[in-house]
């Protein structure tokens, strides 16, 4: 397993102290294991059965459960509850694939992104760094103290509650806003 450590650079930066464990964190109130994949650990995810809805909604189950390597910023039940009423609901409609596709893969990367690597990033960047999505949003990492904040193109702004979830095709990072592309 990896030992993670804070020390980045010439200065210490860190997560908060529940998104750097030693082992593979839980989400959601279970284990979530490095040997499965993306969809098959947010299955058992208390906190995410709102975004696995949506997955499989999209028709996204297979590309995620691929071998990737993918970094998926995953929002929470509540992210999602903090959305205009009925928007969930009207995004699950088959009829509204297309917008709710976009709108989850703005939330992942086609590369595998652990939370040292997104600081080495916003540092060199000079306080800021541009991610690219795979479904063409740049998300702008930033610090907020110790905490990685992404910035989506409409403004609204997520914050890393739990970061470095290993998968076996890529890395999970638990976010408390759902990210949304420009309007």
């Amino acid at each position: 397993m990896r030992i993670l450590t804070a020390t980045l650079l010439a200065g210490t930066v860190a997560f908060s102290a529940a998104a750097f464990a030693q082992d593979n964190p839980m989400v959601g109130g279970a284990a979530m294991y490095a040997d499965k994949n993306i969809v098959e650990n947010a299955v058992n995810s208390a906190d995410h059965t709102t975004l696995v809805a949506a997955v499989q909604a999209a028709g996204l189950v297979e590309t995620l459960s691929g071998p990737g390597p993918f970094t998926v910023f995953a929002p929470t039940n509540d992210a999602f509850a903090a959305l205009p009423a009925g928007t969930v609901e009207t995004l699950l409609k088959p009829e509204n694939k297309d917008q709710l596709t976009k709108i989850l893969t703005c939330h992942v990367v086609g590369a595998e992104v652990m939370a040292a690597a997104v600081v080495e990033m916003i540092n060199a960047g000079g306080g800021t760094a541009n991610v690219d999505t795979l479904g063409g949003c740049t998300l702008q990492a930033k610090l907020d103290g110790d905490k990685v904040t992404l910035t989506d193109p409409s403004g609204g702004v997520a914050t890393v509650t739990i970061a470095n979830v290993d998968q076996s095709n890529g890395v999970i990072h638990v976010i408390d806003k759902v990210l949304l592309p420009a309007s």
